[in-house]
């Protein structure tokens, strides 16, 4: 497992973009300031010289230095020594709805990143536990299996949107029947599916689905997410809203009504989504009454540094800086990491 002990560090890398400007607004600064004084290609032949390829070379390599300087004070470190542990926790199944309608913007930034922004909260909390995450529209598909690592629980969850499942609408059945499968065979543990969706069931037997789940010991809760009023559904384009084969606008709604037969079903709770996190809060509570038991993690306890692989980087990069010497005298060269901001404010 690769990770930084000290991530911090790269924000540090934020001001490259700004230097790279720079350094393309001085150069063109001084191209036009050349022309000022003549022919730029006379000016060349005149002072064979000087040539602007190598500030442009010294600055990239100074550039690339940083950022590997960057990654160096970030400390990379790969794990080597894996354990397994022992802990007290309950397993749970997340189902995300990820159809169109998910794109409406009645719950701030949209309903989508709003149900993602929940879930990663929920794998702040559940450290002792263990989650799996499955996205449904027309069908539904196991993002994460079961999982201690949150870590790639929230890699994976960045990467979720509405085209990953080509089959449009609203199959929260299959979402729950394929939860139900994915949990482990560990009797005594207390195992959750937590379905957030706006309720526009498409294909029916949902609650159906959610009453079996409980029969076999596993509460089932619902998230609503958007009004019951409804929203259009945003387009490809800014200020565009999409339409049924007819012209007409979609309005999507939220179903709460079907959202809490599902959840009453599943033995569980219905939560409404608005843009506090009082739902968030009420499910976190719910969570925390259900029974815990030894859940096996496996975890890395050793890591081993890697900032030498860019220490060497660094040290190369540097070396070549100072072999490529400067516009005055191609055989001199110069160790000056001031060189870095002299072509960047000449």
């Amino acid at each position: 497992m690769f990770k930084f002990a000290n991530p911090e560090y790269l924000y540090l890398l934020a001001v490259i973009p700004l230097v790279i400007v720079l350094h393309i607004l001085t150069n063109i600064r001084r191209r036009r300031h050349l022309e000022n004084w003549g022919d730029p290609a006379l000016l060349t032949r005149l002072m064979p010289g000087a040539s602007d390829r190598r500030p442009r070379l010294k600055f990239w390599l100074l550039t690339v230095a940083f950022v590997m300087g960057c990654f160096l004070l970030a400390r990379p470190q790969f794990g080597s020594r894996q354990e397994t542990i022992t802990r007290k926790g309950i397993e749970t199944i997340i189902a995300l709805d990820v159809s169109n309608s998910m794109l409406a913007d009645d719950v701030m930034p949209s309903r989508l990143e709003k149900s993602k922004r929940i879930i990663s909260g929920l794998t702040d909390q559940l450290k002792d536990d263990k989650i799996g995450l499955i996205v449904f529209a027309g069908d539904a598909f196991v993002q994460l299996p079961i999982t201690s690592d949150f870590i790639s629980a929230k890699v994976f969850l960045n990467s979720i949107s509405p085209g990953m499942v080509a089959r449009q609408g609203t199959n929260i059945k299959d979402a729950i029947d394929l939860a139900v499968k994915s949990f482990t065979p560990n009797e005594g543990v207390g195992k959750a599916i937590i379905v957030i969706t706006d309720g526009e069931n498409h294909e029916g037997g949902a609650v159906e689905a959610a009453q079996i789940a409980a029969d076999k010991g596993y509460l089932v809760y619902v998230l609503g997410v958007g009004l019951p009023s409804g929203t259009p559904i945003p387009g490809e384009r800014s200020g565009e809203f999409r339409k049924d084969r007819d012209g007409n606008v979609i309005v999507t709604r939220l179903d709460e009504n079907m959202c809490r037969e599902i959840a009453a079903a599943g033995g569980g709770a219905y939560f409404y989504v608005d843009n506090s996190n009082s739902a968030e809060k009420a499910l976190q509570t719910e969570l925390d009454r259900l029974a815990k038991a030894d859940i096996e993690t496996t975890v890395y306890t050793e890591y081993d540094e890697q900032f030498s692989i860019f220490a060497w980087i660094i040290l190369v990069l540097l070396l070549i800086e100072v072999f490529v010497g400067d516009n005055s005298s191609p055989r001199k060269g110069r160790f000056s990491f001031m060189q870095f901001f002299k072509t960047t404010s000449d």
